[in-house]
């Protein structure tokens, strides 16, 4: 008996090895075919990856003001370019001209080239602290368009009182008609000092 069942063993053994081959040789092609038919469509494509070290906007905007604005700062070579977007925003929710903001930030801080406290606006002689350059943006924009002292003046007012010195609002109007040509802020303008001090990159 053990025997006879060693070599039924031995037969099962050779019978199920022989199955395995022989299924084995049929399986192949087909996974072959399948690997050829994965190889041939394109594989999906890798979008890059966004930023996310300045404070970007979520998605890119088609503002034609957000555009216009990012293409102004990336021409002054300002490290605050990626954050068109947020000035469109702030002076949005604030009733502000869209250009008033950046303007001062040119003038303060070069766009953001020099700053201290991520203060870019000067706010408080630039000792004023934030937290970051959004929340500074954020607060700079609620004052000058929501408290008493601003909000019902146009924004030539907000710039005198912003600074009352003459050449400083001539310098702020100067930038905001670089971003964007505006005829009453270029009719206000006439009747002040002209300053050509600072050298801006060109429409």
């Amino acid at each position: 008996m053990r025997l006879g069942y060693g070599r039924l063993t031995n037969k099962l053994s050779k019978v199920s090895k022989r199955l395995m081959i022989a299924g084995g040789l049929l399986v192949l092609p087909v996974s072959v075919t399948v690997d050829k038919v994965a190889a041939s469509q394109p594989a999906p494509e890798q979008k890059p990856a966004r930023n996310k070290g300045c404070e970007p906007s979520a998605a890119p905007s088609t503002d034609p003001r957000t555009i216009r604005l990012e293409r102004f700062l990336a021409r002054l070579h300002c490290p605050i370019s990626n954050m068109a977007a947020d000035f469109v925003h702030a002076a949005d929710d604030n009733q502000l001209d869209w250009r008033l903001l950046p303007g001062i930030s040119v003038i303060e801080s070069g766009g953001g080239k020099t700053y201290r406290n991520n203060n870019i606006f000067g706010w408080n002689n630039g000792l004023e602290p934030f937290p970051s350059l959004r929340a500074g943006l954020d607060v700079v924009a609620s004052r000058l368009g929501r408290s008493p002292l601003y909000r019902n003046r146009d924004s030539i007012g907000k710039l005198r009182l912003y600074n009352p010195d003459q050449s400083y609002v001539a310098k702020v109007v100067d930038v905001m008609n670089r971003i964007s040509p505006a005829p009453k802020l270029t009719d206000l303008l006439n009747h002040l000092p002209q300053q050509n001090e600072l050298a801006y990159a060109g429409e």
